[in-house]
């Protein structure tokens, strides 16, 4: 268990992978914590997690891994990666429930909710308040159709400009009401043991 602590790796937006924190632990709980980078700041590596009211803050993948992980009252920032934000960029949130996206730097061109990393990728997004700064597909493909036969990204129940579902990829869901609960924490990962 961590609580108030800060994570930060400060390798600049011009590296690839800066990861801040990475958790291979069983039943990881975060606390009003705050994990800030560039490129994959927090690696949610494996096992079960749990983040509450916990800050992440940067861009590319920047909340990505092969754990079952649930970010409950999370406040998650996208934040400008370029030197030269002219070119145009891909900002991507590669996470699974339970979260807040908003308050992105004017010049960040495209922000999706994820991408798939691996096959049989999963990530949902529950009661979140997406702003504008969401595009309109919501999720990115990774290269080409890789993964797309295999993953899950779904979402429900969510607010905010960038949570209308109207021009989603086809490969995104909308999550049944009767369903969501297979993503509460005491079902997703078993919190309650």
């Amino acid at each position: 268990m961590a609580r108030d602590l800060t994570f930060q790796n400060t390798t600049g937006p011009d590296a690839n992978q800066a990861v801040a924190f990475r958790s291979d632990s069983d039943f990881s709980l975060l606390e009003n914590c705050e994990f800030l980078g560039n490129q994959d700041t927090l690696y949610a590596h494996g096992l079960r997690q749990f983040y509450k009211n916990c800050r992440i803050q940067r861009n590319v993948d920047f909340i990505f891994g092969n754990s079952a992980a649930v970010f409950q009252d999370c406040e998650i920032l996208i934040a400008l990666r370029q030197l030269n934000p002219e070119k145009g960029e891909k900002n991507e949130v590669t996470a699974q429930e339970y979260m807040e996206l908003f308050k992105a730097k004017p010049k960040v061109h495209k922000n999706f909710l994820g991408r798939p990393w691996k096959d049989h990728s999963r990530n949902v997004f529950i009661g979140c308040n997406l702003e504008a700064l969401i595009t309109p597909d919501g999720w990115l493909p990774s290269s080409g159709d890789f993964a797309l036969k295999t993953l899950y990204y779904g979402e429900s129940k969510n607010t905010g400009p960038g949570s209308d579902r109207s021009q989603r990829v086809s490969w995104s869901s909308e999550i049944e009401d009767e369903h969501v609960h297979v993503y509460s924490v005491a079902d997703f990962i078993q919190a309650d043991e």
